[in-house]
């Protein structure tokens, strides 16, 4: 999609720092972390959220949460615990209408969901 921030990032029009990578899925930091690690897992495909996911396939989907799962032991999260979200809607805030999960860590995360 054109005008989609997450594609132009995929597509490397605009920088992002990288921590995984495969034939489905991209993962990079985010700009405004809300952890001490705060990861973005995007699918390569474009597809808006997880309610309207009809153009991934079942391989593609899953491969998110294999991704979230892979950069959690990049970065070193598993041992102590993380957190996997998707926002999925505008009141659930989300602000990128691609799909994506974040990975957040490092640190006690707080009882509340929000």
């Amino acid at each position: 999609m054109n005008d989609c921030l997450f594609c132009k990032i995929i597509a490397g029009e605009i920088p992002s720092k990288k921590v995984y990578e495969d034939e489905w899925t991209y993962a990079f930091h985010d700009i405004a972390p809300q952890a001490q690690t705060h990861v973005l897992v995007v699918s390569k495909k474009h597809t808006p959220d997880v309610a309207h996911n009809a153009d991934l396939t079942d391989q593609e989907l899953a491969a998110c949460l294999r991704t979230c799962a892979k950069v959690a032991d990049l970065q070193g999260l598993t041992g102590n615990g993380f957190r996997i979200v998707n926002n999925c809607g505008e009141n659930a805030c989300q602000t990128v209408k691609h799909i994506h999960f974040h990975v957040l860590g490092g640190e006690k995360l707080s009882e509340k969901m929000a």
